[in-house]
């Protein structure tokens, strides 16, 4: 199997995984949701099944590159929402470890957003 490959599928499973434990577990991502959003839950659960889709996107060729596209402004779209649960944290217990980690969440966002258009690029046409 295909280096690329791997790493779709494996872009696949964790945006599926994410999206899905939006809905069994609300109560984290409704704590992160920043203040001046409206309709916190509802933001949850259009998250989730936006990271579904395009986590099931990204398998299938025909949509791939869209589905990309989709994950990305995902991405920047909750990047809010890591900067809150950052705040929150940084509020209830000051800077420990798991602040520091939230931090560096940040800018890995960038790396995930460069993931998910590496695997999502066309492959070159074969001569």
């Amino acid at each position: 199997m295909h280096l690329k490959t791997v790493f779709r599928w494996l872009l696949a499973l964790a945006f599926v995984f994410a999206g899905v434990n939006h809905f069994l577990s609300p109560d984290f991502y409704l704590a992160m949701m920043p203040p001046y959003l409206p309709l916190h839950l509802e933001l949850v659960y259009i998250s989730g099944v936006f990271e579904v889709l395009g986590g099931v996107g990204v398998l299938i060729p025909a949509v791939r590159r869209y589905a990309g596209y989709g994950l990305i402004a995902l991405l920047v779209a909750v990047f809010p929402a890591n900067v809150q649960m950052l705040l929150n944290q940084i509020q209830a217990a000051g800077y420990t470890g798991f602040t520091y980690a939230l931090m560096l969440r940040l800018p890995l966002q960038l790396l995930v957003i460069a993931w998910v258009l590496w695997v999502t690029r066309p492959e070159p046409a074969r001569a």
